[in-house]
Parts: C-alpha cells; sequence; structure tokens
C-alpha cells in the first residue's frame, strides 16, 4: 500500500473538490442557454437549461443580484423596470455546499415603450394543439391572438404553473422537463407591452412517450405527525421527505379523511431535506383521522400521495408554543 504525505492527501483533496475536512469545494457547472425576453414595458422573462443538482439559481441583472431561484426551475420575471430601456442579466449556479459558478454569458435586453392609453388585452389564443416530442417534452401550436397595439408574449400554462413562454411574434413552443408517459394539459395565454393578459386558450392534450425514468415514485415518504395542544387549540406537527424528482416541490396538498384540507407552500426556498409544517386543527377531534399528503411537482404535476396515516391524541395536559413553521403559508377552502 502506498503512503501519501500530507502535501499529497491536500493535492488530492483539492483535485477531487473537497477540501481537508471532507467539505465540498466545487464549484457547479455554469448555467448554459441563458436567454432574456423582453416581453413588457416593465419585466423581462429570463430563462436558462436547468439543472437538478443545483439548489439556488442566482440571477443577476448587471453587477447587481436580483433574484434567488429555486433548482429545478428554469425561468423568472426579473420586474419593477423602466420602460424603454436597455438591460443585460446572467446567471450562477449554487450548489447546497454553498459553492457558486462562474456567472453566465450575459444576455441584454431592451424593456418595451408603452403605447399611451393601451389598456385592452390581447384576445385568447386558438386552436392550440400539441404533441410529444419524445420522453421528455411536447411541441404546441396555436393561432396567433390579437391586440390592439401589438402582442408581445405568449405564456404556456400546465396546471396552473407557467411553464414557458415565447416572443409575440412566435406561434409555437418547445415545453421540456416533462415526465415520460405521463399525460398533461396546456393552455396558452397572450399578453401586450403593458402586460395586459388575455384570457386563456382551449387546452391541449399530450401524452409524452415512454422512456427511462418510467415509474419514479412521486410520493412524500417518512410522513410523521405528533399532535400538540396549544392556547389557541390543537396542532399537528408533521414531517416528511419530498419526494425525488428534478427539482425542488415547493407546493403540497393536505388532505384529511380524503378530503382536501388545505395547501402548504414555500417560496423561493422549498425545503431540499426533510419538510416540516404545524397544521392548526383548532378544536377539531384528531385521534383516529387520517391524513396524507402529496406535492406539486416542477412541471406542474401533481405527483402521488403518501400513505395514509392515521393520528392519536395529543398528550394530556401537554400545552404547547405557537407554530413554528414561518418558511412555510398555507392556504385552505
Amino acid at each position: 500500500m502506498a503512503w501519501i504525505g500530507l502535501t499529497g492527501l491536500a493535492v488530492a483533496l483539492v483535485v477531487a473538490g473537497c477540501s481537508e475536512d471532507g467539505k465540498d469545494t466545487s464549484a457547479p457547472a455554469v448555467p448554459g442557454e441563458v436567454t432574456a425576453l423582453a416581453s413588457s414595458s416593465v419585466s423581462v422573462h429570463v430563462m436558462w437549461r436547468a439543472d437538478p443538482d443545483v439548489a439556488v439559481f442566482e440571477v443577476y441583472r448587471g453587477d447587481a443580484k436580483v433574484l434567488d431561484v429555486t433548482g429545478g426551475r428554469h425561468m423568472v420575471d426579473v420586474g419593477g423596470l423602466t420602460p424603454g430601456t436597455a438591460y443585460s442579466f446572467s446567471v450562477r449556479a449554487r450548489d447546497r455546499a454553498g459553492n457558486v459558478s462562474p456567472a453566465s454569458a450575459v444576455v441584454p435586453a431592451t424593456t418595451l415603450s408603452v403605447a399611451q392609453g393601451e389598456r385592452v388585452p390581447p384576445t385568447a389564443p386558438r386552436n392550440v394543439r400539441g404533441q410529444a416530442r419524445g420522453a421528455g417534452g411536447a411541441t404546441l401550436s396555436w393561432e396567433a391572438a390579437t391586440d390592439d397595439v401589438g402582442v408581445t408574449a405568449y405564456d404556456v400554462w400546465q396546471a396552473g404553473v407557467r411553464v414557458h413562454s415565447v416572443a409575440g411574434d412566435l406561434t409555437t413552443a418547445v415545453v421540456s422537463g416533462l415526465r415520460p408517459g405521463t399525460a398533461y394539459s396546456f393552455t396558452v395565454t397572450a399578453r401586450d407591452a403593458a402586460d395586459n393578459k388575455s384570457p386563456e386558450s382551449n387546452a391541449a392534450a399530450v401524452l409524452t412517450e415512454q422512456g427511462t425514468g418510467d415509474g419514479r415514485d412521486t410520493a412524500p415518504t417518512g410522513l410523521r405527525a405528533v399532535p400538540r395542544v396549544a392556547v389557541d387549540g390543537t396542532y399537528v406537527d408533521l414531517s416528511w421527505t419530498p419526494p425525488d424528482v428534478d427539482g425542488a416541490v415547493a407546493s403540497y396538498e393536505v388532505y384529511l379523511d380524503g378530503k382536501f384540507l388545505t395547501t402548504v407552500m414555500w417560496g423561493v426556498a422549498p425545503p431540499s431535506g426533510t419538510a416540516q409544517y404545524s397544521l392548526p386543527l383548532g378544536d377539531q377531534p384528531v385521534a383516529g383521522r387520517v391524513l396524507k399528503i402529496r406535492g406539486q411537482l416542477p412541471d406542474g404535476k401533481w405527483g402521488a400521495f403518501s400513505a395514509d396515516l392515521t393520528l392519536t391524541d395529543a398528550p394530556a395536559g401537554g400545552t404547547g408554543t405557537d407554530p413554528s413553521a414561518p418558511s412555510a403559508a398555507s392556504t385552505g377552502p
């Protein structure tokens, strides 16, 4: 067995992308295929190629970082801009160890000028059609919308999630990042320079082709529930492991006894490890109730439900504090 001196060990660690204490020091790959689309007078739509191993994408306007976007997402609107003004954008990738990539290529975009009194939204795009583009994508086409001044962008939606945008002079789009053997339903809306949005188009159904990754479990796992009594009622402290999908899951639905109860949402930084949320039940009984959850995947589809979990009563005489999950928001019916 060859002996490696301390100097050799340090060199080996640096080559492998680790420090002497074992910490990951390798920067992620530079984001590719960065584009910037000035789709209104006050915002620019920035897109890039998503990498599932990236925790956060940092979006820069000039030399200033303006947004952090959760890994798995590949687009964002940069707002608050000035009409008719030239800007430049770039993107950096940051991994879970905090390593940051060099900046991507810089892409320019000039916000649109708004015609005086432009308040009329475009008409809805018509005759949207779709077909599978292999196992992970779809090609969409439609008839152009009309506007009193002009259509500046088209947005593609899947289950209420915008998954793509193209310039207003295009009537086709290629959507990527889909799952094999999965049914999708897409709609398209049009926007003008004043950011007026059209009604939704008809829905176009697409079934992606079978391929690698079929049958991957999209359900949250390890769901646990600990009831507790607080001064304002009973809470159930939930924890679970997010599904292993390409990108972060930022929204979950909670069902109680088979019925939808509430939606739990994170902003730009949903948990990459164990997720936690304190579910308020007020004065509702707890013991014997059956709880399950599911997450909304990065492609807009809802994943599979977790295994059912039967709740027990909170400990007798127990008291608790206020909910301790400030990073998540909940919306109910």
